[in-house]
């Protein structure tokens, strides 16, 4: 999205996206460390977790934290090589990174700090490409309703992962949004799955999105998220497990060919008006 409302070369367009992919990866990781930390009294109790490496005792806490920190210290490597205001945005990621864990102690809704968490890159595109969204409102409102977008997507996926452990949790006293509402559990997701689409769709009005992005990304999220929806069994943890992970992949490989449609799209056409201007 980023890349076609500044118009970056392709040269732009494939390091940076090297550079978040292998940044996500990483802090990624970093989060899973985390998590395993904070939980590694919990982990024990949950049938699908109770062989992570700390929880049955394979890797000593202290080894975790050292692992961690050198997680951390390859995120900051890699998120130095974006213009410095990146550091700005990005840092304050990690309080929500260190914290989500603890959610699941405190609210049956621990799966909206997830999303917050791993929903962070959206608001990174646009300063990894020179945009300063202090200064460009267009740019802000749209990276807003991108993240806001990415959030209703974690819960709506992450909801769905929950319901494989719905009843150890509720044994270990670990909370959840599939537990708080699993009488209606594909009500709610419907409705994240609206809210996901509806907001995708006004940050690509925000920036002047073309046809390209309406039917490439936003179609193929509808299509995509109505059919894990319609799908899904609930009751069985396999299932949950495969539309977890599959699920997740289609939405976001659909999403991600439709900008990049729409890149090429705005790329060409801006490529073609500089020739005109150049022959009159």
């Amino acid at each position: 999205m980023t890349a076609s409302y500044t118009g970056a070369t392709t040269l732009e367009v494939l390091s940076t996206t090297i550079l978040f992919f292998t940044g996500a990866l990483v802090m990624r990781g970093a989060g899973c460390t985390i998590n395993d930390l904070w939980d590694r009294n919990l982990d024990p109790h949950v049938a699908r977790t109770r062989l992570r490496p700390i929880a049955r005792g394979a890797v000593a806490p202290s080894h975790a934290v050292v692992f961690t920190a050198f997680q951390l210290l390859t995120g900051l490597a890699i998120l130095l090589q974006f213009p410095t205001s990146c550091l700005y945005y990005g840092i304050p990621s990690l309080v929500l990174v260190a914290t989500y864990p603890l959610a699941k102690r405190i609210t049956y809704y621990p799966q909206f700090v997830l999303g917050l968490t791993f929903s962070w890159g959206a608001l990174m595109g646009f300063p990894a490409l020179g945009v300063d969204l202090t200064a460009d409102s267009t740019a802000a409102k749209a990276a807003g309703l991108l993240y806001s977008s990415c959030v209703s997507w974690t819960v709506l996926y992450d909801m769905i992962y929950a319901h494989m452990d719905i009843k150890d949790d509720a044994k270990a006293g670990i909370k959840s949004i599939a537990l708080r509402h699993n009488n209606e559990t594909k009500t709610v997701l419907t409705g994240l799955a609206v809210v996901q689409i509806g907001l995708l769709a006004a940050s690509g009005i925000a920036i002047g999105a073309g046809p390209v992005f309406f039917i490439g990304s936003c179609g193929s999220a509808a299509v995509t998220l109505g059919t894990m929806i319609w799908k899904v069994k609930l009751k069985d943890v396999n299932n949950c497990w495969w539309w977890f992970k599959n699920g997740a992949l289609l939405t976001g490989g659909g999403i991600a060919v439709g900008l990049l449609g729409e890149y090429v799209l705005q790329n060409n056409g801006n490529h073609y008006k500089a020739i005109k201007q150049e022959l009159h």
